[in-house]
């Protein structure tokens, strides 16, 4: 293939202006000025605006990575896009929102196109022409245009040289429609925000306070998050209840250090730990007062990019039972003791050392993590994690807020910090809509066509109608387990098939009106390829009843290939208010459609029929946690045609590569012990569909399995809760 030819690159074309002056024009000037001031005045417009700069651009090329379409919309006349060097090409921008458009400037470089059109979509999709032309001359092009979008595009069909497209600048310039106000970014944190520094007085006090609190209120409506500025604090014992998080504001955990411990424990439920839900550490660096920090917690409590400079015990005192639990990009210098612990993933850490385990410890790109010994010891072991981008999180450059968003890792192993400053980008917070208790689901939506990000502060917000992230590299953010409940059974949260959408540390809550859907990652159909920059959903959790009724048929949908769910929660209540079989009816937790989708970290637990159903092809899931229903009232009532009960985790039968590492469910039918369930997991005999590390238990004897998948492993018998496993499968 001969070489692509060099070409010399011009400067960009500049416009002369020319101003005549002299008595005649200052006479006609005074003349018209009389005449203007004896007509009705015209109607007030708004002038037209540049609406195109910083906004999100994609193109069908790039010629090469010092030509990003970006640069198109920089405002910067010395930078600019090019394409490949072939017919057709297009540049296309997202304006953010419906605008009405006048006018657009084409400031080609020498490489420009002969023919071509501006076209205007509202959709993205569907486009319509607001100018054509086949003999364009290149140079700055003044277009005045009409028309209604919110994308634009420069649709090149013919180059005027044997090079690719090359514009300076694309700039589109109009008036924006709705008429509301436009919504600022930054802003204060809110009430539930407390903020701390060294010198803050009384530190113990105030944490103890908020502990007193939280420690029981386990769906109650108060909602905090405790910010630690760097520094180092000491005597610190910072007790962790529902609701509550807790972070460091450094870039890096050791920018903030307590000579003190985070403290989870279960005395508040006579020292079981099954229910320590709703909660998180993260960005701390801790020195234990005796050596080891407690962390005794169940799902939905991610301890995330923490250096414990000690051990780590994640079981309650007195060793009660726990059901846990989550650790990522974290370091923890001793050993970590799960004790009672009955689960456990770890993803892209470094471990001093590992006590025991009782039926599933799973570990991928863990430094110091015990080899695989699956079922006993029971640990499941993967060198590196496929695929990782960690959690967005807020912090302070200098005196100034921004949030922090990680870059993609591939093949990871041992913490994104550990070697210097972490890769990724930080984001100012005034590029955020600072979401307070009270915003409506029409101003988020505005702030999001406004190209704003979202923080959440901690509260309960209620939204009439579906929150609808449509823009690539959207940050959703909660603070102190913002929770988001949809009224009258609206979906929450829709993410349109874009790139590198990041969702993180929310709470979806179902309210008492059936929703179909409470969470959907792509529209239905979606098949854009995101591998480079997938969206992610960390440390986000559904919940349908317990705080009251709730019901959503299906929790969770995963249409867009590509997308990483890196811990989630989702949960049909089977304690609490608003629950019963048909009280918090919930069919399905989570459906996957999207190929190349992979889930680190998995808990779905208590649906009425399967608790996951994957469709995409060339899906992963690195460790699954499951528990059936508990209050299925007969086994009629769980029959799947002729299959015992639903499986809790089903790879669709068209489905031809699938693999699953670390995976667990546990049946308890308190209300009819007797109910048989066929199996666990459901998957097509095929080659590319494998499972390693698959477990069953009946808890108690409180109802059994036949088999672990299939009609492979052993039935569950007895009450000695005692797993039936399958180390590999076929």
């Amino acid at each position: 293939m001969p070489a692509a030819p060099t070409r010399q690159l011009g400067p960009p074309p500049t416009l002369a202006h020319h101003r005549r002056r002299g008595t005649v024009a200052l006479i006609v000037t005074a003349m018209v000025a009389a005449l203007l001031g004896l007509l009705p005045a015209a109607p007030a417009q708004a002038a037209p605006v540049l609406l195109s700069q910083g906004r999100t651009v994609t193109a069908s090329s790039e010629e090469n990575g010092g030509t990003a379409a970006a640069n198109a919309v920089d405002g910067n006349a010395g930078t600019r896009w090019s394409s490949a060097f072939s017919d057709p090409q297009w540049i296309q921008v997202d304006l953010g929102a419906s605008a009405t458009v006048s006018q657009v400037v084409l400031a080609w470089e020498a490489a420009y196109a002969k023919g071509y059109r501006i076209e205007l979509s509202g959709n993205g999709t569907d486009w319509t022409t607001a100018h054509s032309t086949t003999t364009g001359p290149g140079g700055t092009e003044t277009l005045n245009v009409s028309g209604t979008a919110r994308y634009v595009r420069m649709y090149g069909a013919a180059r005027a040289t044997q090079y690719g497209y090359s514009l300076w600048e694309f700039k589109i310039y109009g008036t924006t429609n709705g008429g509301g106000p436009e919504i600022p970014g930054g802003g204060d944190l809110g009430p539930n925000v407390l903020v701390f520094d060294p010198s803050t007085p009384d530190i113990q006090g105030k944490l103890d306070e908020i502990f007193r609190r939280q420690e029981s209120a386990q769906f109650g409506a108060d909602r905090y998050q405790l910010l630690f500025k760097p520094g180092t604090y000491n005597n610190i014992n910072a007790q962790i209840g529902f609701y509550t998080s807790i972070s460091g504001l450094g870039l890096n955990p050791d920018d903030t250090t307590f000579n003190g411990d985070v403290t989870v424990d279960a005395g508040w439920f006579d020292g079981n730990a099954t229910q320590n839900f709703w909660r998180s550490a993260e960005n701390l660096a801790l020195n234990p007062v005796n050596g080891t920090n407690r962390w005794a917690v169940s799902q939905a409590a991610p301890f995330r990019r923490m250096h414990v400079k000690g051990g780590l015990n994640l079981a309650p005192s007195g060793y009660g039972w726990a059901s846990g639990g989550y650790i990522a990009d974290s370091k923890i210098d001793g050993t970590v003791g799960p004790y009672s612990q009955q689960q456990w993933y770890t993803r892209d850490s470094s471990v001093g050392g590992w006590t025991n385990g009782v039926w599933n410890m799973t570990f991928s790109g863990v430094q110091g993590a015990p080899a695989t010994g699956f079922p006993n010891p029971p640990y499941t072991t993967l060198d590196t994690t496929p695929v990782s981008r960690e959690k967005p999180f807020l912090y302070l450059d200098g005196g100034q807020y921004k949030v922090f968003a990680p870059a993609k890792r591939v093949n990871a192993r041992g913490t994104s910090w550990g070697n210097g400053a972490p890769q990724g980008e930080s984001i100012p917070l005034d590029r955020f809509y600072v979401v307070k208790p009270g915003a409506t689901a029409a101003t988020i939506n505005a702030a999001l066509d406004q190209d704003l990000h979202l923080l959440f502060t901690p509260g309960v917000y209620h939204v009439d109608r579906t929150i609808n992230v449509n823009r690539a590299n959207t940050i959703v953010l909660g603070l102190g387990l913002a929770t988001i409940i949809p009224d009258n059974g609206v979906t929450a949260m829709k993410v349109a098939d874009v790139d590198g959408v990041r969702l993180a540390g929310f709470l979806i809550d179902a309210g008492p009106v059936n929703s179909p859907t409470l969470l959907e990652i792509g529209p239905q159909g979606a098949s854009a390829d995101h591998a480079a920059n997938p969206t992610t959903v960390q440390d986000v959790f559904i919940r349908i009843g317990g705080a009251g009724p709730g019901k959503a048929t299906t929790s969770m949908v995963v249409n867009s290939d590509d997308t990483i769910i890196d811990h989630t929660w989702v949960w049909r209540a089977d304690h609490g208010e608003g629950v019963g079989w048909e009280t918090n009816r919930a069919d399905y937790g989570v459906r996957v459609h999207g190929d190349d989708v992979l889930a680190t970290g998995l808990f779905v637990e208590h649906f009425n029929k399967y608790d996951v159903e994957w469709y995409g092809e060339r899906g992963r899931t690195i460790f699954f946690q499951n528990e059936k229903a508990y209050d299925a009232p007969n086994q009629a009532a769980i029959q799947n045609g002729a299959t015992k009960g639903y499986a809790a985790y089903r790879v669709d039968d068209s489905v031809n590569t699938h693999e699953g590492w670390g995976m667990g469910s546990y049946c308890y039918y308190n209300v009819d012990p007797t109910i048989r369930q066929d199996h666990g997991f459901k998957a097509p005999v095929k080659p590319g569909v494998k499972f390693h590390s698959l477990l069953v238990v009946s808890l108690s004897g409180h109802g059994h399995y036949e088999h672990v998948i299939n009609d492979t492993g052993s039935p569950t018998s007895g009450t000695s809760t005692v797993p039936s496993t399958v180390v590999n499968f076929p």
